[in-house]
């Protein structure tokens, strides 16, 4: 039930996730706690050192530990998040963020977002969720 829920809960995220889907992310898989994205790097996502912008690997880090968190269908919104920048990302560089629940405790959770181009880290970054009342998805009765 929990990862069916997961998926359901992300597929109802992803269809009114613009800016997700406007930077050519997918969403590779979701369960219960974690979350698996990618996105490729294009032209329009290169600075002027010729290099992936940091703000667009974060928005992917960001974009996983959002699917992550809020897989139990519990709205959870990110209440704090930081990134350490290991390697730099290249045009044409397919990044991939996956996200895991480290721990929650009442309504708040630490995850874990790591990025990598193959093997290599890219980025790691940590999430802190606060959940806000509501549901993502209505369940059936």
């Amino acid at each position: 039930m929990g990862e069916d829920l997961a998926a359901r809960v992300a597929a109802a995220m992803w269809a009114d996730d613009a800016a997700s889907a406007g930077l050519g992310m997918r969403l590779v898989e979701v369960g219960t706690g974690t979350a698996r994205l990618e996105m490729t790097v294009r032209d329009d996502m290169v600075n002027g050192h010729g290099i992936a912008h940091g703000g667009f690997v974060f928005t992917l880090a960001d974009s996983a530990f959002a699917f992550a968190c809020n897989s139990r269908n519990q709205v959870t919104v990110a209440q704090a998040c930081d990134i350490v920048f290991v390697t730099a990302a290249r045009r044409g560089d397919v990044l991939v963020a996956e996200a895991v629940e480290r721990t929650s405790y009442g309504r708040n959770g630490i995850y874990d977002v790591t990025v990598r181009r193959g093997d290599e880290v890219v980025a790691e970054f940590r999430g802190r969720s606060r959940q806000l009342s509501g549901t993502v998805i209505k369940e059936e009765s």
